[in-house]
């Protein structure tokens, strides 16, 4: 008889657990109030075990739970924990537990790294460091901002489109018509996209044109993290200088090929730059970089911009009210593209070597055939999640020649 029983989690999920602990020390964390590592360690059933594959997510939602169980995976790797504080019960009444009462049932695992992926060296702060101070083909594309003068043409048009549209102008109208004030109502149907969001593909250079970490700068660990052996230069966010300047607008080009195309994302400027300064003509010569809630870390930073994931309203007010630029991604999507760009490679070559070793410990012992098969599988998988994405989505107005006000 086996010396493992279902008391135990699957060797191929003890082979997960030990590549991340590798890559990504629980060391690496922010302790005082993260919760990370393995939150949920399922029972192994080698009669009917799971494949040896392993689903990367930001977040653990009910839709990537199902599509976990429908790839009969072995773990997921949820970057945010799905378990913060204490918990007094497990029920199904609650979406969050009832994901993981589902997972384990199913002998599915969920393992949570969090800020040790933020705060490794080659982490999630390094890999958006690299995009800000990537490089695309000369002459480097510029974002601009709406015209003034387009929006004032589209403005003196509305009357033309009223006519078009079937409503009358008030010269126009019927006499007993004008004898009522009627409220004015829009005459323009506005039609919107659907919701947008980055694509999940990996950042491929020969698709995007975008050269990580090729424009010349120095780069610093804004918080520290010592101590963990062998991580030496690990710590929260990177202040990145620029040895020349750069446009804010080639900034915006770069984030906007690295992180998935978004349709749009927030861009603050100081509500008064000096001496008419627009967005085209602003240079930038640090960046302050966190991942995800910056403000913990990019508080106090001197630089002339703050890229992250979310700033609050008052926290991206006292930023531009410094003079500072803010450059946000909607919070996840700050990180997402680290899972498809980097930690499914890096994962993938630790575990093949990891999951070698394990099999020849686990094989040691007297197994029973079910035993037998599982450590004889060699197979090693791992995948980004196709149904993770951020709560918010880009609208996109269409069909209306109005523009928004463009930053001055």
């Amino acid at each position: 008889m086996s010396t493992y029983t279902t008391d135990k989690a699957s060797p191929f999920t003890r082979a997960v657990i030990s590549s991340m602990r590798k890559l990504y020390p629980e060391a690496l964390a922010d302790q005082s109030w993260d919760n990370t590592g393995l939150l949920l360690e399922a029972p192994f059933d080698p009669i009917r075990r799971q494949m040896n594959s392993v689903l990367l997510t930001i977040d653990l939602t009910k839709a990537v739970a199902d599509e976990a169980i429908q790839r009969k995976d072995c773990v997921v790797v949820a970057y945010h924990p799905i378990i913060f504080r204490g918990l007094k019960s497990l029920t199904l009444s609650d979406y969050q537990q009832q994901s993981l009462l589902r997972l384990a049932l199913e002998g599915i695992s969920v393992y949570c790294p969090h800020t040790a992926v933020d705060a490794a060296p080659g982490g999630i702060a390094d890999w958006l460091a690299d995009i800000v101070t990537g490089h695309l083909p000369n002459p480097e594309p510029s974002t601009h901002t709406a015209n003034e003068s387009k929006r004032e043409e589209s403005i003196a048009e509305e009357p033309e489109d009223r006519e078009q549209s079937g409503t009358n102008t008030p010269s126009e109208q019927p006499a007993e018509a004008k004898k009522k004030p009627q409220r004015p109502r829009p005459t323009m149907r506005r039609t919107y996209s659907r919701p947008t969001y980055p694509s999940h593909q990996p950042i491929d250079v020969s698709k995007t044109d975008l050269e990580t970490s090729a424009v010349d700068h120095t780069r610093t660990v804004i918080s520290p993290v010592k101590g963990v052996e062998g991580f030496e230069g690990a710590g929260m966010g990177r202040l990145v200088t620029f040895k020349e300047p750069q446009p804010l607008t080639h900034l915006v080009e770069r984030i906007a090929h690295g992180v998935g195309s978004p349709k749009g994302f927030p861009l603050a400027i100081p509500a008064e730059p000096q001496q008419g300064q627009q967005v085209e003509n602003i240079q930038i010569r640090s960046v302050g970089v966190s991942a995800g809630s910056g403000h913990s870390v990019l508080k106090g930073v001197e630089a002339d911009l703050l890229f992250t994931g979310e700033l609050s309203h008052h926290e991206a007010l006292a930023a531009t009210e410094k003079g500072q630029c803010v450059i946000t991604l909607f919070h996840s999507n700050s990180e997402r593209g680290y899972l498809s760009s980097v930690l499914k490679e890096k994962l993938t070559a630790s575990l093949k070597d990891e999951w070698e070793r394990v099999r020849k410990e686990v094989a040691q012992a007297e197994l029973t055939p079910e035993w037998e098969d599982a450590v004889k599988d060699d197979d090693v998988l791992v995948e980004c999640s196709e149904q993770d994405r951020d709560p918010y989505g880009v609208v996109i107005l269409e069909s209306s020649k109005q523009e928004g006000k463009p930053m001055r």
